[in-house]
């Protein structure tokens, strides 16, 4: 019996290794070298054929065909709001999320909901009872939804060649495996193997395919990381598992925008898409709390006021506590020392707690300036008034920096029924015709003494 020859592959880059390093040669991270079987020699009957398929020739930029881009419907406005205004066709997507956020519910329902489509849903972890089930609960159905549980890639194109499908779905990529490749399934070897595959068929037969990928622990899509270079649009499903909100990210998108975001509820019979997600994030409340500011955000096109909750107490230890959920922690770091720096407050000696509310997680900087009331709100026991919502970005020297598209928060705001917005006074000679009282100040201490005296 001969010898089974092995390799070491970086997970990060795909660079090859003959002996395992803690290093990888190629792009310096560590711990990233997998041991694979090496593939055999592909033979001379297996490409086979290849020169009898269409060969493309090279078209001058000029003559090249500059049609109107279509996008078809998912049936989903929120996913068809993150790709850009639907699925392209030929366009390979990737999902990524963690178990059990909603990933497969998310596809089936895609499957179910898409009109006039011939859908083939491919699932290599449940078994066609466990999807019907799910569709029951959904009370979804569809005459035009086919259901394989395959593994083998080979299997399954055979399938495609016999339904000729007008949109695949994969779950998941890590569970399919090919007999050109002696690697187990979820390998280095077999998820970029499957995946080249798939791409080649969505771009020959201008179907676009939906991918399901797993996570790792660290939070990054499992396989090579060339695998996110190869796809047109990676998707990133978020959300605590405890709470009912999920989140559906762009972190890549060749045919749209990549800083749209989709919100979903959780409910027993499914994802629903969340319109005017203003309203679910910020709490109702009979009385003013200290250490709460209401924050303009603007999440892609979708303008989102959210709660931003603070709580600052005397530390109890040597060394003082900083904590946050849903928002950078050394950005909260840099604003707790501009505050201490610039308006005076002293933080040192106290614990600071900050919390976005809803499971969010936002990185727009324009909510710098609700950050920084919450925690003097909390710190002086003085709570900020309910229909007041804040707007800007804080520099080092203490600064209230203007942000983009303040007529569109400001929109919002009046739309949800709130008084008066804080700002930047740079940003206001930008202003439109609004209902909402509008100030305007250039430096956090003149903000604070306007809002508290």
């Amino acid at each position: 019996m001969p010898k089974v020859k092995t390799t070491f592959i970086c997970s990060n880059c795909g660079a090859r290794s003959p002996k395992w390093q803690g290093r990888c040669h190629s792009c310096g991270e560590w711990n990233t070298l997998v041991e694979e079987v090496l593939e055999p020699v592909p033979s001379v009957e297996r490409w086979r054929g290849q020169e009898q398929k269409k060969q493309h020739k090279p078209v001058k930029l000029s003559q090249v065909d500059l049609s109107p881009q279509i996008r078809l419907p998912t049936g989903d406005t929120e996913l068809d709001r993150v790709l850009g205004g639907g699925m392209v066709p030929g366009a390979m997507v990737l999902i990524g999320g963690e178990p059990g956020i909603g990933k497969s519910t998310l596809m089936l329902q895609v499957a179910l909901k898409t009109q006039n489509l011939k859908v083939l849903y491919v699932s290599g972890e449940e078994s066609q009872q466990q999807i019907k089930m799910r569709a029951d609960r959904m009370n979804l159905d569809s005459e035009d939804c086919y259901i394989l549980t395959e593994t083998n890639i080979e299997q399954i194109f055979q399938k495609i060649s016999e339904l000729s499908p007008d949109l695949l779905i994969v779950d998941s990529i890590q569970t399919l495996q090919t007999i050109q490749s002696d690697s187990i399934a979820g390998s280095i070897t077999q998820i970029r193997d499957c995946a080249s595959q798939l791409i080649k068929f969505a771009k020959d037969s201008n179907v676009p395919v939906f991918m399901i990928g797993h996570i790792t622990k660290e939070g990054s899509l499992a396989g090579p990381k060339v695998l996110e270079h190869m796809v047109d649009t990676v998707l990133q499903f978020e959300g605590d598992r405890h709470l009912s909100y999920r989140i559906l990210r762009t972190s890549k998108n060749r045919f749209g925008p990549t800083f749209e975001l989709g919100i979903y509820e959780m409910h027993e019979q499914g994802l629903r898409g969340v319109e005017n997600p203003s309203e679910i994030l910020i709490s109702q409340r009979e009385h003013d709390l200290s250490g709460v500011a209401i924050a303009a955000s603007l999440e892609g096109h979708r303008p989102l006021l959210i709660e931003i909750q603070a709580l600052v107490s005397p530390s109890s230890y040597g060394t003082a506590q900083r904590s946050s959920t849903g928002f950078d922690n050394r950005r909260l770091n840099m604003l707790l020392a501009v505050l201490e720096k610039r308006a005076g407050f002293r933080l040192g000696t106290h614990d600071v707690f900050l919390n976005i509310a809803g499971g969010l997680r936002i990185e727009d900087p324009a909510i710098d300036l609700a950050v920084a009331v919450a925690v003097a709100s909390s710190l002086n026991d003085m709570p900020v008034p309910a229909k007041f919502c804040f707007c800007g970005e804080i520099g080092l020297g203490g600064e209230i920096r203007s942000v983009n598209r303040v007529n569109q928060r400001l929109k919002e705001a009046e739309k949800l029924g709130f008084s008066k917005m804080y700002l930047s006074s740079y940003a206001l000679k930008g202003i439109g015709n609004t209902k909402i009282q509008v100030k305007g100040f250039s430096r956090l201490e003149e903000l604070f003494g306007d809002l508290w005296g």
